[in-house]
């Protein structure tokens, strides 16, 4: 627990709370701070699971509520029924793949989404006379920044916009949005642009959850391009610990980068994926997982490396990672073994349509 940074429960709105990263943070939050009020506002679209929270239901702190952050109406009405003083903004459109297919559904979640939730949020902090206490918390992505070579240094909090899909440039004016209501009305908002995040409750079409999924299938594991992509992964759990403190202690206004310290390729990812599944896994259908691995043609637009530089949030908050891309890892694949339960519901007849558009 943490209550050293936090003397005052809050009253939390969450928005795409049953998403991967927001249940995540829900999960953290509760057990963290368990006086404070949490409401998640999710739109239960195909990557939200309302499952993901049932160990919450009896929680007499705890509320969820199915809805659009498009929904100005809705919006107000929770803002002042739950009495919110703080907003954690997660809700979004995230996948890349998906963006290329259909970009408009980015827009209208990423930009005009976070754009209702900010003029209501900025309505509620006039009306009770702006309480520096509030915040408004968006949490964001690393590919704003662009694409990296292998000798450039890492993203910093300065380095400048460079999106280059549907997905990152939707991402990308949703963030100056954020920031430009605090220039222009003093509102507490703070941005955080993570790295790719990976962990429990991650929807199967993202790179590692389908590789498990696939690997116990007996499916071929696809690999864009020559796997030479590089990311740098973060653990979930870490990452809700900087936004934790990044909400007690951060300074509005301010923009913290949170990344793994753990850029890895993707080839290289897989293959470590494999090894686990097959020291892990009982009964595989094909075995080593290796003999999987199949090369599909590149992705459109495919940024080529992302690295952050998270120096900044350590520094002024004392925030860095735990772990290790190895620890996590293992832990990632131990969970969905022993979760199939949760992910096998997941593959509809729309995800299998949408796996076949991708890797056909």
């Amino acid at each position: 627990m943490q209550q050293d940074n936090h003397q005052i429960p809050r009253n939390l709105l969450i928005t795409g709370g049953a998403g991967f990263i927001g249940s995540n943070f829900v999960y953290h939050w509760s057990k963290s701070y368990p006086k404070d009020r949490l409401v998640v506002l999710d739109a239960l679209t195909y990557a939200g699971n309302r499952n993901t929270l049932v160990n919450l239901e009896n929680n007499p702190q705890f509320k969820f509520v199915q809805g659009d952050i498009c929904d100005r109406t809705l919006i107000d009405n929770l803002l002042e029924s739950d009495n919110i003083d703080t907003v954690a903004h997660f809700a979004a459109e995230s996948h890349v793949d998906r963006s290329i297919l259909g970009p408009g559904a980015f827009v209208q979640t990423n930009v005009v989404g976070t754009f209702t939730l900010l003029e209501a949020f900025r309505q509620r902090w006039n009306q009770r006379e702006q309480p520096q206490s509030h915040r408004f918390l968006h949490v964001s992505t690393d590919e704003v920044y662009g694409s990296l070579q292998a000798d450039d240094p890492a993203f910093t909090e300065t380095t400048p916009y460079t999106p280059n899909s549907p997905y990152s440039a939707s991402k990308a004016g949703s963030d100056h949005l954020a920031r430009a209501y605090f220039h222009t009305y003093g509102m507490p908002t703070i941005i955080t642009n993570c790295s790719n995040n990976y962990g429990p409750f991650h929807f199967p079409e993202k790179l590692i959850p389908l590789t498990c999924i696939n690997i116990l299938l007996g499916k071929p594991l696809p690999v864009y391009g020559d796997g030479q992509n590089i990311r740098d992964w973060l653990y979930v759990e870490d990452h809700c610990r900087a936004l934790d403190v990044v909400i007690n202690r951060g300074t509005p206004g301010e923009t913290y980068n949170v990344g793994g310290n753990n850029e890895v390729k993707n080839l290289d990812l897989v293959q470590q994926l494999c090894e686990l599944m097959d020291e892990l896994a009982p009964n595989l259908p094909v075995r080593p997982s290796k003999e999987l691995i199949t090369f599909v043609k590149d992705r459109a637009g495919h940024d080529r490396r992302y690295a952050i530089d998270a120096s900044k949030i350590k520094r002024e908050l004392g925030w860095s990672p735990q772990e290790t891309v190895e620890g996590g890892l293992r832990r990632t694949v131990e969970w969905y073994l022993a979760n199939q339960d949760w992910w096998q519901p997941l593959l509809s007849d729309e995800y299998k349509n949408y796996y076949d558009q991708v890797y056909a």
